[in-house]
């Protein structure tokens, strides 16, 4: 074979399979949505969902998908501020499994440190499990997407001093489970690490980001994740 029909079919190959794991790292999410079916996707945990901050992201990401995939996804906010995994063990069948969802992204970790609710790693990571598993009970199809999400600061942090552990948590359920996990938390910690006036203008309070770092440093990351783009 010709040398030049040789590289063309090693580009050919590349790019092949270059496109086998872009397809492979997608979530069914995305799948789905590419392939014109109608989802419903569920999101579930704290005030990092539920406040305005919250809002901002979920509904930017809501409108990118729609805007791509020719408004074929429904969001349901089930998330609710002051709330832990134990209040989503509680209130999993009302606000999740009765929504039938087709995907439910879940974070509760920031709550699940808070010492006043004497949560432990390991009582957060059976109800999380719990969750997983009675959401794959209603539907073994339906993706269960987790997230870590941001830092806690001054009395937030105080409050909440072993959050790393909890988000670890949530690293290793997603790699047992073999389910996408979207760690929001370098980016975070990035952002920290260029000071503490810098990361307070995206998050004021020291715990909820802002509307608008909601928009430009949450919900890029969740569709990037969700259509398999970033890492």
């Amino acid at each position: 074979m010709p040398k030049n029909k040789i590289l063309k079919s090693f580009s050919l190959f590349i790019v092949l399979m270059a496109i086998s794991v872009s397809a492979r790292s997608q979530s069914r999410l995305v799948k789905n949505l590419a392939a014109g079916k109608q989802q419903t996707l569920v999101t579930y945990g704290t005030s990092l969902t539920a406040a305005a901050g919250g809002h901002a992201w979920v509904d930017s990401v809501t409108h990118a998908l729609n805007k791509k995939y020719n408004n074929h996804l429904t969001t349901v906010n089930s998330a609710k501020s002051a709330m832990w995994s134990t209040w989503g063990v509680q209130h999993l069948e009302d606000s999740v499994i009765s929504k039938k969802p087709d995907a439910v992204l879940i974070e509760f970790g920031m709550n699940d440190a808070f010492l006043n609710y004497k949560t432990s790693v390991e009582l957060a990571r059976l109800n999380l499990n719990y969750m997983i598993d009675r959401i794959k009970l209603y539907n073994p199809d339906c993706e269960v997407i987790l997230q870590t999400m941001d830092i806690a600061l001054d009395v937030h942090g105080e409050q909440r001093p072993d959050l790393l552990n909890y988000y670890q948590m949530y690293r290793e359920v997603a790699k047992a489970r073999g389910l996408l996990l979207i760690d929001h938390y370098p980016h975070w910690k990035a952002l920290l690490d260029k000071g503490r006036d810098a990361y307070l203008k995206a998050v004021p309070d020291g715990l909820h980001p802002g509307v608008e770092a909601s928009k430009k440093i949450i919900a890029p990351y969740i569709v990037a994740r969700l259509e398999g783009t970033a890492k």
